[in-house]
């Protein structure tokens, strides 16, 4: 294995402003309550820029320039006027690409060559997508004459910022609702600066807000009583609070939860795709992936082999500086973050699991996490049944189709799944068996604006992209 020379993006590209306002009714204005906190990049634990917390009353300020935006402006505006903007704010993120790519990376930690190649083109496509919609809403299957609901509260989570972002305002905007949008209080920045697009894209005022904030700022958004749709996407334990605080109510609501993958790896498969599929299924943005593939289950006679070939590719994968362009890995999205990934890894270790983790140097400095794979797990382990939302795979195997099914579905979650054989007829059969949301087969987190995503069980209800996306933002 050859030594890669550094290839760092430019930093330089990127503007950071020191001090970031909340984005209410077209203006960055100062918070009338709260204080400030500091958003760091978690590969250097250098702050990069304060941002304002938004209080109760500023929320409220937020819900009632969405829902004036809502009345005269935005909900009576014809569909194609809309898509007009929604075109707009795409071209933008595509010109802004550059920029937007170093931000994200900067502020999450993911590598440059995630966020160039994946992140920042699938936002960009989702306003795309949802542009087309936005005149033809009478076509989508949801009645001859749907309607927007109204005022729309987003809350997103830090692993994928400026996706999540693009998941929920382009459908909501499409259909004609307004938007008070929360980002993760670790991942500002690629928010405030799609605020700055919806200024460049001249948006009305009010059609979109932006609060920042942490968790109490999310509560007082969701149980505003002047919303009427909430949509989040986060852990389980959140999602159920949130499900707490909206019974009752008028107000619609979607969750996008957790996920415990089961990547299914059949004797057929061809090991090599298998394992490119393997490493991307949990070592994609850290293992920051609600689905991500982090349950791997390998039939009995290729494991040895499939094991070999893993480690293998394992040993060459780089961890290191996210604006690296060779980087594969990069740092842990936070302090608290990295604390989770190491305690559940020291249980699967006390509970008899074995873990592996190739040979590699982390930076003295930031929030870091070696690759690992546990092998010798069971079902039992906390590390096969809970989420560990970092770069950690639990191995376990399986006989029989039989079996491999009820080990997948044998779990609170059912997000996603994969699965790996040459035969089309088991993929079909399988699939139709799994209880998942989302079933890859022979490929792994592949993402498209057309397709719908979303959950069963603990992983939430309802879904986001493709038609299916625009129901939970319709009256009908």
């Amino acid at each position: 294995m050859f030594d890669y020379a550094p290839a760092p993006e430019a930093r330089s590209i990127v503007d950071i402003k020191p001090s970031y306002g909340l984005f209410i009714n077209g203006e960055f204005v100062d918070p009338a309550e709260g204080g400030t906190f500091k958003t760091i990049s978690p590969a250097t634990e250098e702050v990069l820029a304060e941002v304002a917390e938004a209080g109760p009353s500023d929320v409220d300020a937020a819900v009632r320039a969405a829902r004036a935006a809502f009345r005269t402006v935005w909900g009576p505006m014809p569909g194609a006027a809309r898509a007009k903007y929604l075109y707009r704010i795409a071209r933008l993120i595509q010109e802004r690409a550059r920029e937007l790519a170093v931000l994200e990376s900067l502020d999450n930690g993911k590598p440059i060559r995630e966020s160039r190649d994946v992140d920042i083109p699938l936002a960009a496509a989702h306003f795309f997508y949802y542009a087309g919609w936005a005149d033809k809403l009478e076509h989508a299957g949801f009645g001859p004459a749907p309607r927007p609901l109204g005022v729309a509260a987003q809350v997103i989570p830090w692993n994928f910022p400026l996706l999540m972002l693009a998941w929920k305002i382009a459908p909501a905007l499409a259909c004609g609702n307004t938007v008070v949008l929360k980002p993760a209080e670790t991942t500002p920045l690629s928010a405030l600066v799609f605020a700055e697009i919806c200024q460049q894209a001249d948006l009305p005022p009010g059609v979109v807000n932006i609060v920042t904030g942490a968790g109490a700022t999310g509560a007082a958004l969701v149980a505003h009583p002047d919303v009427d749709k909430v949509a989040f996407t986060g852990s389980t334990a959140v999602g159920r609070e949130i499900a707490r605080a909206v019974a009752g109510t008028r107000k619609r609501l979607t969750l996008e939860l957790g996920g415990k993958a089961a990547n299914i790896v059949f004797d057929d498969a061809p090991i090599d795709q298998a394992v490119e599929g393997i490493v991307n299924g949990i070592f994609f943005n850290q293992g920051h992936v609600c689905c991500a593939g982090s349950r791997l289950l390998v039939q009995e006679s290729i494991y040895e082999p499939l094991l070999d070939s893993l480690k293998r590719r394992m040993a060459r994968l780089r961890v290191g500086d996210p604006l690296d362009k060779n980087t594969d890995i990069g740092a842990i999205n936070s302090a608290a973050q990295l604390e989770r990934i190491r305690a559940l890894a020291e249980v699967g270790s006390a509970e008899g699991a074995v873990p592996w983790s190739p040979p590699c140097e982390l930076p003295d400095r930031g929030f870091w996490f070696a690759p690992t794979i546990f092998t010798g797990v069971s079902q039992a382990h906390r590390i096969a049944r809970e989420e560990i939302f970092g770069p950690v795979l639990s191995v376990l195997t399986f006989r029989t189709p039989a079996e491999a099914v009820e080990k997948a579905n044998n779990t609170p979650y059912g997000l996603s799944a994969g699965i790996w054989t040459e035969k089309g007829s088991r993929i079909l059969e399988i699939a139709d068996r799994l209880r998942a949301g989302v079933v890859w087969a022979n490929t792994f987190n592949r993402f498209d604006p057309s397709s719908p995503f979303g959950g069963y069980k603990e992983s939430g209800y309802g879904r986001e992209g493709g038609r299916h996306g625009l129901e939970a933002y319709l009256a009908h």
